[in-house]
């Protein structure tokens, strides 16, 4: 098994070679219990790039991200922060949908560290092609693939930071924040309403950057 994705990333790039590309990655093992690689969605000209952790259950089936309901959440939050989520870049940091099978159901597993190194090379190549001016890492394991290093939300988020030596080429401006599929595990209304206000604060940092 290969050490990441590199041999299958084209060296002449656009989004759709990418995209087309990745369907046949093999730069680790959770492309054989995928349904398909889930790539990313929107434009190479979008000013933000959001980075989630990697496609859920119905993002797996359908081939995007971000349509299921932490991409309900997602929506609501961006449209809060007066962000419209055609004009950014939705990708995550690992493309294919890590989880273990209980009866019927596919339950969410999170990416290991080898997970999200072996798919580093797509990230750098959305990030040299889209080239962002503002990444917003939802979540800690986006927080590490772009940064390089491991992050704490809730100790960094709402803020930009430098992304270092260690980030992914390119990236310029960082924001990180919680991922909105933490708002669907608060079971508490005020909980949710809280997380959600913070996230969508977030957002506009990330928005209003340079503006």
């Amino acid at each position: 098994m290969p050490d990441d994705a590199a041999p299958w990333v084209p060296d002449h790039r656009s989004l759709p070679r990418l995209r087309e590309a990745a369907d046949e990655c093999r730069g680790c093992e959770l492309w054989a219990d995928a349904t398909q690689v889930v790539f990313s969605a929107g434009t190479r000209t979008a000013r933000l790039m959001l980075v989630g952790e990697q496609p859920g259950d119905v993002e797996d089936r359908e081939g995007e991200p971000f349509v299921g309901p932490a991409g309900r959440i997602l929506d609501d939050a961006l449209e809060q922060a007066g962000i419209v989520r055609r004009e950014v870049y939705l990708t995550n940091a690992v493309k294919h949908f890590r989880h273990e099978v209980r009866g019927k159901r596919r339950i969410h597993q999170k990416p290991a560290v080898g997970h999200i190194s072996a798919c580093r090379p797509w990230l750098a190549a959305e990030v040299a092609t889209v080239r962002p001016e503002v990444v917003v890492c939802l979540g800690a394991t986006a927080g590490r693939a772009v940064l390089g290093r491991p992050v704490r939300v809730q100790q960094d988020r709402g803020r930009v930071l430098e992304p270092g030596e260690k980030a992914v080429p390119g990236v310029g401006a960082v924001v990180l924040t919680s991922h909105p599929s933490s708002v669907l595990r608060l079971r508490d209304r005020d909980e949710r309403h809280t997380a959600v206000d913070a996230l969508v604060a977030d957002l506009r940092i990330a928005g209003n950057l340079d503006h």
